[in-house]
């Protein structure tokens, strides 16, 4: 098995990570190191800091130099981090040594690896933000389609009351759109720019290097910190927080439709599953099996992630590495939970008559707490709470003993009782309320078409 299944030519699209595995490549981090590099030549030579013609060949050589990554291997291996050799081979590649001298002047190595995978962040959040509408809108779908549609609620693994299928959906869907309206002022507030040179201190960054900063940041779209940020990972985290989310509430829908897909429930279908090599019959739930797994992956980077948060002194190698490790994966792991959340949805429904068999299996006692609330009403029986929930204790006893549905023996014990009280879709109570509500957030939120992707 390779050492990530996204690596796998196998096992790829079992958890597809579709146009943002690119940017977690070789190829896209030193073309993101490269813009780098070139913008920060451009307003060096802007700010007088180096030669105008030095700065407008590095800019322009930054965008058309071809580096190969494996060609900077044996250096890495040595230094630890890969910008001195990107550096020495980015001026050998531009052949012009009175320019290539001025190449990463004043910067760190972890400027240009930090601003650079911010640049692939923005990217890579915009992919997320447009996989996430899509699936909010169909979230949305189905719990206007079935905002009515009774089935069994249930807690702590047993029948509780009647609700809605639109309604588990829209507690599906809440948590998402709450992530998705967070997303704006997340790629706002933590998508940044850094230049603060080898110790934070811009030593070598010129007579203005906050300017210089905040001249790097307009030209690259990023966020100016106003401040020197190596060993504070909180953009770095906050980020990892927001993807972690996302992929705790999409695992929550999994689970759920684990669950439901069970042949002694069998609420929802896929219209697709996975075959056994051995049992004909069987159509597994590997999707959402699969969403599951990569969350509980993703809650455990997460925590790896925040331990190399706790960064020592100006520069921290050990806490920089354990980042390297962790971050893109948990970055791809959250986008394929969602790309495979999303293809579920296209042919996931409900089975209306195998809930409505599910709400007769109770023999009736999903409406024990309507009727011990019915028995308390004054043109009824006026009992008290207690008394009404006491009787309805005892008949669930009953029911227990002489497997009569509790509707009967209700019917038969209280004459003053509607027998419409024992019909699901009356006691729905906010179920479709709470659809109608989601929906329209959705609705009023998310764009109907998808947004497009940010460029570089």
């Amino acid at each position: 098995m390779p050492a990530t299944p996204f690596d796998s030519a196998h096992l790829t699209r079992l958890f597809p990570t579709g146009d943002a595995a690119r940017l977690f490549s070789d190829g896209a981090e030193i073309r993101a190191m490269l813009l780098v590099e070139g913008a920060l030549a451009r307003v060096q030579g802007d700010a007088g800091l180096i030669p105008a013609e030095s700065a407008a060949y590095i800019h322009r050589a930054a965008m058309e130099v071809q580096i190969d990554p494996s060609g900077l291997a044996t250096a890495t291996a040595t230094n630890g981090v890969s910008v001195p050799a990107l550096v020495a081979a980015f001026r050998a590649a531009i052949e012009a040594p009175e320019h290539a001298q001025y190449i990463h002047w004043g910067a760190t190595s972890q400027d240009i690896m930090d601003t650079g995978q911010m640049l692939r962040l923005r990217q890579f959040l915009a992919l997320a933000d447009t996989a996430l509408c899509d699936l909010l809108l169909r979230l949305a779908t189905l719990a206007e389609t079935h905002a009515t549609l009774p089935m069994v609620a249930r807690t702590y693994g047993q029948a509780a009351t009647p609700t809605s299928f639109g309604a588990v959906v829209a507690a599906w869907g809440w948590p998402l759109q709450e992530l998705q309206q967070q997303l704006a002022s997340l790629r706002a507030d933590n998508l940044l720019v850094s230049l603060s040179g080898a110790a934070g201190t811009s030593s070598a960054l010129g007579p203005d290097p906050a300017a210089l900063r905040a001249d790097l940041a307009r030209a690259l779209k990023l966020r100016d910190p106003r401040r020197s940020w190596h060993t504070d990972r909180g953009p770095v985290l906050r980020i990892a927080a927001w993807l972690t989310q996302l992929s705790v509430a999409i695992s929550k829908l999994a689970e759920d439709i684990l669950i439901a897909t069970q042949s002694d429930i069998g609420e929802i279908t896929l219209g697709r599953g996975g075959a056994s090599s051995t049992m004909p019959q069987k159509q597994n739930p590997v999707a959402a099996s699969a969403i599951v797994a990569l969350a509980r992956h993703v809650t455990g980077l997460f925590a790896t992630l925040q331990g190399a948060a706790m960064q020592r002194q100006q520069r921290d190698g050990v806490a920089w590495f354990t980042e390297w490790l962790t971050f893109p994966q948990l970055c791809l792991s959250s986008y394929a939970a969602l790309q495979t959340a999303g293809a579920m949805l296209e042919t996931l429904a409900p089975d209306a008559d195998q809930m409505a068999a599910n709400l007769t299996a109770t023999q009736g006692l999903i409406y024990a707490e309507a009727l011990s609330f019915a028995l308390t009403m004054p043109d009824g029986e006026n009992m008290t709470r207690p008394e009404a929930q006491t009787a309805v204790k005892n008949l669930c006893a009953e029911v227990a003993k002489t497997g009569k549905p509790l509707p009967e023996l209700a019917l038969q014990k209280w004459q003053t009782l509607d027998a419409t009280l024992f019909d699901a879709a009356n006691q729905l109570g906010q179920a479709a309320s709470e659809s109608a509500a989601f929906v329209a957030a959705v609705r009023s939120s998310v764009p109907s078409t998808a947004p497009t992707q940010a460029a570089p």
